[in-house]
This record gives C-alpha cells, sequence and structure tokens, in this order.
C-alpha cells in the first residue's frame, strides 16, 4: 500500500515523520503541504474518514493560526467555513498527514504511526 505524507519540509516533525517512514520501508508519495494546499474536497473526505474533530487539523500552535486569532473564532464557523478556511493555507493545517484509502493520521505519534502501518 501506499500512503499519502503531507508535510512541511522546515518542521522538524515533519523530519521526524519522514525519517520513520524511510527507517521502516513505508511505500508513500511526499507532497508539500505549502506548495500543494489540500483542496476543500481532499479535507472534507479526510475529516469525514478520519471520525476526528475539524479543530484536531488545525495547526494550533503555527503563527498564522495565532495571527488570525482563530482559538476565537473558530467557534463561531460552521463546518463548512471551518474546513474552507483550512483550505486557504497550508500553514494552518496540523501536519504530518498520513493518509491511505482507509485511515487519517494527523500529526506524528510514533505509537499511532506504529499501530496503523
Amino acid at each position: 500500500m501506499k500512503y499519502l505524507f503531507i508535510q512541511y519540509p522546515k518542521c522538524s516533525t515533519c523530519k521526524n515523520a519522514k525519517k520513520w517512514l524511510d527507517e521502516n520501508k513505508v511505500d508513500y508519495i511526499q507532497r508539500n503541504i505549502v506548495e500543494e494546499c489540500p483542496t476543500y474536497e481532499e479535507l472534507k473526505e479526510w475529516i469525514d474518514k478520519s471520525n476526528l474533530p475539524i479543530k484536531k487539523f488545525f495547526n494550533t500552535s503555527g503563527n498564522l493560526y495565532k495571527e488570525m486569532n482563530l482559538k476565537e473564532k473558530l467557534e463561531s464557523l460552521s463546518s463548512d467555513e471551518q474546513i474552507r478556511l483550512l483550505s486557504t493555507n497550508g500553514m494552518l493545517i496540523k501536519r504530518p498527514l498520513l493518509i491511505s484509502n482507509n485511515k487519517i493520521l494527523v500529526g506524528f505519534k510514533v505509537k499511532e504511526w506504529e499501530n496503523i502501518i
């Protein structure tokens, strides 16, 4: 099975995840989250498949999230509006993402990834 690995090359967590994937000989296609931001349709599908709340897909520790004051604003946005907002800028999305046909992993937690792969 080939995974889609969505990451930001300068992100240390993404670098660690990539190293882990390589060490564990996981077959993946790499995609830069900034150069090729996930579309609204992709995000909607992944969020639905993940069974996670939309907020888990936001990079809440990122500068852009803080600059846009999203902590206060997200609650007033509909689910659709939140997904549309995520699709406007890859820096708003928590990374890395690891996507397969039936599983979506958000962020890098070794135990979680080991259980899936």
